[in-house]
């Protein structure tokens, strides 16, 4: 068991003792420590909580014979989760003082920064995309951007940039490198690491078998796969997290199962390594993930994290719940299923005992006459918190019943709810929208919403409502074919 971390920056390994070391902790992130090295104050401080992007630096790791190029928000990564990797900022773009990389070349050449505060961020992420994508799409562009804010210079020379320098296959000095960084990487051990300081315990347990057992040992202790909700505690609440058991570490949660009808998510996959597979099945989740925070959120997110946090406005809880999925409960005393509509009981409340971890997600496939659909209503499309989100099921019978209805909300109580007045009624009757409009109004009884600064309660109230009517008018057209 190790008590330090490793990881490469500058081309070299660097290693982190915090017990020698008074001035980080294992709950300084990859921000504050970067901004400490007198070589890479290119990295700034915009939000401290993700949404900004101005602190996006890359993290690379091998993957086979390759490195896999990945965005993040150095904001809110605990520096124990880049054990392994590779740390590229913005000053290990150049490769000499004269020549500028490619997508920093472009962004001179469109003219795409005034102030210069978020160009940093920019670039990183236009790096990422120029690793992973060749002649990428506007929609690829866009999605690679979103976590990103410019407050002076306009979107548009950036997307031109961007489109500009990702030509080259990802070519660059970093292609030439990379059998020297996989050989640094490999020689990093990837056994346990155990972080004990004076005011804290950080546990990166490699194995299941040893993070259930920790978990016995110390039922209170706080689970991250991600952190990407858990660091807003420190960087906004500054709050210390005495113990952490990050399982970020564990290979055997990392991994996707099709068979049997149903599909399996361990609880360690991100939700970028996760959405491919849902593409094609699973539709409804794929559009609700497409609007899950940012690239640099969902590259650390997880299914399992969402589930664990048990938000009152969490996107995906309405549509697995919808889908009719199940959460897996792992202990040492042995594995229990449980819908994930019986796992959230209250807010920010769930059905795991204090020994028990999420270890994976079951989700059945649709049969082909069900009909699921997701919503998100909030302030702005891309990287917002919801103001309302929500999943839809429906089966309608040959005769044009509603032979079955899943109507689940969230935003709308104190932990996602089903609106069980509203599918009682609409079970046996019509798909119509005389009668959808009829049950419109048993939304009423089924929610009291409150007002917050997202949105009032007569305005999530009447939102709610339309969303019933905006699922019936999406899939009515689909029903009409299906009947002819």
């Amino acid at each position: 068991m190790q008590t330090a971390i490793s990881f490469v920056l500058d081309d070299k390994i660097t290693s982190i003792d915090f017990g020698n070391s008074s001035a980080l902790t294992p709950t300084t992130t990859v921000l504050n420590y970067l901004r400490s090295l007198p070589e890479h104050k290119g990295v700034k401080e915009g939000c401290a909580e993700g949404d900004c992007g101005a602190c996006t630096v890359v993290l690379a790791e091998p993957i086979g014979d390759k490195l896999r190029y990945r965005a993040v928000d150095s904001c809110i990564v605990f520096l124990p989760m880049i054990h392994g990797k590779q740390l590229i900022t913005v000053e290990n773009l150049r490769t000499n003082s004269s020549v500028l990389h490619p997508v920093q070349q472009a962004m001179v050449d469109t003219d795409g920064s005034q102030c210069g505060f978020c160009t940093p961020g920019f670039i990183m992420s236009m790096f990422a995309l120029y690793k992973n994508r060749t002649h990428p799409t506007r929609a690829e562009i866009d999605d690679a951007l979103t976590g990103n804010l410019c407050r002076c210079t306009g979107y548009r020379p950036i997307v031109e940039a961007a489109a500009k320098a990702c030509v080259t296959n990802g070519k660059d000095s970093f292609t030439d490198n990379e059998s020297h960084i996989i050989g640094l990487l490999n020689a990093i051990s990837r056994e346990s690491i155990y972080i004990e300081t004076d005011k804290q315990l950080y546990q990166h347990p490699s194995q299941l078998k040893e993070a259930l057992r920790l978990k016995a040992m110390y039922p209170d202790a706080h689970v991250t796969h991600g952190a990407t909700d858990m660091a807003l505690r420190v960087t906004k609440k500054h709050e210390l997290l005495e113990h952490i058991i990050d399982l970020s570490g564990i290979d055997e949660l990392k991994y996707f199962n099709d068979a049997d009808g149903t599909v399996t998510a361990g609880a360690g996959l991100s939700l970028t390594d996760l959405m491919p597979y849902l593409k094609k099945d699973f539709s409804a989740l794929y559009a609700m993930l497409e609007v899950f925070g940012s690239q640099q959120i969902r590259n650390f997110a997880t299914l399992s994290g969402n589930l664990g946090t048990a938000s009152p406005i969490g996107d995906t809880l309405p549509v697995l719940i919808a889908y009719g999925a199940i959460v897996i409960l792992e202990s040492e005393r042995g594995k229990r299923e449980i819908p994930v509509g019986q796992f959230i009981t209250g807010y920010r409340e769930t059905a795991r005992e204090s020994d028990e971890l999420i270890t994976s997600v079951i989700i059945p496939k649709p049969s082909p006459n069900e009909i699921i659909r997701s919503y998100k209503i909030s302030k702005r499309k891309d990287l917002d918190i919801s103001t309302i989100s929500s999943g839809f099921k429906l089966v309608v019978d040959n005769e044009g019943t509603v032979a079955s209805i899943v109507l689940a909300y969230g935003g709308m109580a104190e932990r996602i709810k089903r609106a069980d007045n509203v599918e009682n009624f609409l079970s046996g009757k019509k798909w119509n929208r005389d009668t959808v409009e009829e049950a419109m109004q048993y939304i009423d009884k089924d929610f009291n919403p409150i007002s917050d600064v997202r949105g009032g309660a007569e305005m999530r109230r009447v939102a709610a409502k339309n969303l019933l009517l905006r699922f019936w008018y999406d899939v009515e057209k689909e029903i009409v074919l299906d009947q002819e």
